[in-house]
């Protein structure tokens, strides 16, 4: 896997420019704040944050693919504060269950989510080589 850093520009903090990789893709549809079961546990951002990434670790596990081999994320949430001022718990729970791997990320604000309590969702890409 190779991250994508034109030269002379600034480093991202939290997430790569780019990235290209090799092998199997992995493809894991929108993850939100609930269990394997369709339960919320909370309603807390920061909380629907961690679910969604353990949901999302435990679906790559399905394909012999782990967090390191995630290569891109797209995350819609619906209020962006909320987002920007959980940024402390959001990254304490991102390094707990991806680890200090960063690929590239967007990150967009939406009117709704399909699931009303859902204050986040989160899909990526994975590329296992």
């Amino acid at each position: 896997m190779d991250f994508l850093q034109p030269p002379g520009w600034a480093r991202p903090r939290g997430y790569s420019n780019g990235v290209a990789a090799t092998g199997r893709t992995v493809c894991v549809s929108g993850m939100i704040g609930w269990d394997g079961q369709g339960v919320f546990h909370t309603d807390d951002f920061a909380g629907q944050v961690r679910q969604a990434l353990h949901n999302i670790v435990e679906v790559l596990a399905e394909a012999d693919a782990r967090p390191e081999h995630i290569v891109r994320m797209t995350w819609y949430v619906l209020d962006k504060r909320e987002y920007v001022a959980a940024y402390k718990e959001i990254g304490a729970a991102y390094r707990e269950l991806i680890g200090p791997h960063y690929p590239a990320m967007t990150a967009v604000q939406v009117v709704a989510l399909i699931e009303d309590r859902a204050r986040v969702e989160i899909e990526v890409t994975a590329i296992v080589p």
